[in-house]
């Protein structure tokens, strides 16, 4: 039986998501890689127990999660609160997203429509024996889906109880707003986009984006922090063979040449100046300003968790290294 570490709660920080009344860990533990049917469980476990002794409360899934077929790592998920976990339900936030291809059909693909995802979410319960999730997302911007559609299915998941907040995902400023006048019509509990962010990967801020959460009082949980593993130790020295881009199982190893080695390297000598590793410096700046409410890392050894959760302790910067990690950037 999983008992927790009774100090738990000592060093995670803990941000308001936006303006509403949910908290959310500083660093989140995402289960997209590593949780899928042919892994590992013990790993599995372990490393959902090392995040949860270590303050890190909430746990990111999708229904599509999980290899070699979709909602495995949910599945995964259930077995570790059943046997332990889930003892502490009340403390944990647990989120799922539907919007990607999940069955066969015109109902089960890529779209936004009120069938897939009340239908998504009803199979996420199941698969995580759970009565309901702390946060319901939709997970990718459909075109060709009306967006009072897909908010409706958003609000009737709360409504029905399945959800208590709902969130989007991989929106944009101007869809994010449009989805915003929506649910503020419905009063619909909507407190966290969760867009791709990192120092390699500055799209929301150029998006205004980034700038927009604070003014309209929602929350940024980010994925990809340290971009597929770039911005960690382990290709500052080339591609080993056990690494994402070393087994093709990243859609931008094509841009680790010698000036994103270049770079890389010139960043982790200011993460040494600082005392943290490269990984820990790429999460903490993520962090800097608090504007971005958590950041969602995943993991393939408890070790890695260990490691990052540390990022929380560094997360101010002197205006002389934000200067230094710009020029860097800028190359």
């Amino acid at each position: 039986m999983f008992i927790a570490n009774e100090n738990r709660y000592e060093t995670m920080v803990y941000n308001r998501c936006g303006k509403s009344g949910l908290k959310l860990p500083a660093v989140s533990l995402g289960l997209w890689q590593n949780f899928g049917y042919k892994d590992n469980f013990e790993n599995m476990e372990r490393m959902c127990h090392t995040a949860f002794n270590l303050g890190i409360t909430h746990f990111d899934i999708a229904n599509n999660y999980g290899n070699p077929y979709n909602g495995s790592a949910e599945e995964n998920f259930c077995r570790i609160m059943e046997r332990g976990l889930g003892a502490y339900r009340d403390e944990l936030i647990i989120s799922t997203k539907a919007g990607y291809d999940m069955w066969p059909g015109p109902y089960g693909d890529k779209n936004g429509s009120r069938k897939y995802l009340t239908a998504s979410l009803d199979q996420s319960l199941k698969r995580l024996g759970l009565d309901y999730v702390d946060i319901f997302y939709h997970h990718v911007f459909d075109p060709n889906t009306p967006l009072e559609e897909t908010a409706l299915a958003l609000d009737n998941a709360v409504r029905q109880g399945k959800a208590l907040y709902v969130g989007i995902s991989n929106y944009n400023k101007k869809q994010t707003a449009e989805m915003i006048d929506i649910f503020r019509e419905l009063k619909t509990p909507f407190v966290v986009n969760q867009p791709s962010y990192s120092m390699l990967n500055r799209w929301i801020e150029d998006d205004k984006l980034y700038d927009f959460a604070e003014q309209e009082g929602f929350g940024l949980a980010v994925f990809s922090p340290l971009y597929q593993g770039f911005l960690t130790d382990r290709y500052l020295n080339g591609v080993p063979e056990d690494s994402r881009v070393g087994k093709g199982r990243t859609w931008i190893g094509g841009e680790l040449n010698e000036a994103m080695l270049a770079k890389l390297n010139a960043l982790n000598e200011v993460a040494k100046e600082r005392g943290q590793k490269l990984s820990q410096l790429a999460l903490s700046w993520v962090l800097r300003d608090r504007k971005v409410t958590t950041v969602l890392i995943g993991a393939s050894r408890p070790e890695q968790i260990i490691e990052n959760a540390e990022a929380v302790k560094k997360m101010d910067f002197t205006s002389e290294e934000l200067q230094k990690i710009e020029e860097i950037l800028a190359k």
